[in-house]
């Protein structure tokens, strides 16, 4: 598995659209493929904010994961976000969520972030409780309950 920043394979981001409308479109007043495409040309960053890292297997898109700011208006004090992570059916089970994990807090790391905040439908933490993310507090928001993470790094 290879991972890459979206940076370095901008043609990916119709997948990745189409990924987050498929899987997150309910949220909300939901968007458009089209509208999600436009939206994540913003993430076509190496050096700085927002950003995503994408994982490929032999040239296959995988999965993805963003690092960005302040994903929940209610929390304007946390800036920096994990969000976006999203492993195609055919290679969940096998490691590839925990890496995109892993990269996106090297990146944030590099980028001088000194933690990163997530927030997830899995009220149990999940995959991410057991990467040593530490819950802050359960809420509601836009309609959905949350359970909002964060991470020292």
């Amino acid at each position: 598995m290879q991972l890459l920043l979206l940076s370095e394979i901008p043609e990916a981001i119709a997948q990745i659209a189409q990924w987050y409308s498929d899987e997150w479109g309910y949220i909300g007043e939901g968007r458009s493929t089209v509208e999600l495409e436009q939206k994540l040309t913003d993430y076509l960053n190496s050096d700085k904010l927002p950003l995503i890292i994408i994982a490929q297997e032999k040239q296959k898109l995988i999965g993805a994961a963003q690092l960005r700011f302040h994903e929940m208006d209610i929390y304007p004090d946390r800036e920096h976000w994990l969000g976006g992570v999203y492993v195609e059916a055919s290679s969940r089970g096998q490691g590839v969520a925990e890496r995109l994990i892993e990269a996106i807090i090297d990146k944030a790391r590099l980028l001088g972030v000194e933690s990163i905040n997530l927030q997830t439908e899995d009220i149990s933490g999940g995959l991410y409780k057991k990467l040593g993310w530490q819950a802050v507090e359960q809420v509601t928001y836009h309609g959905i309950n949350v359970l909002v993470m964060e991470k020292s790094i």
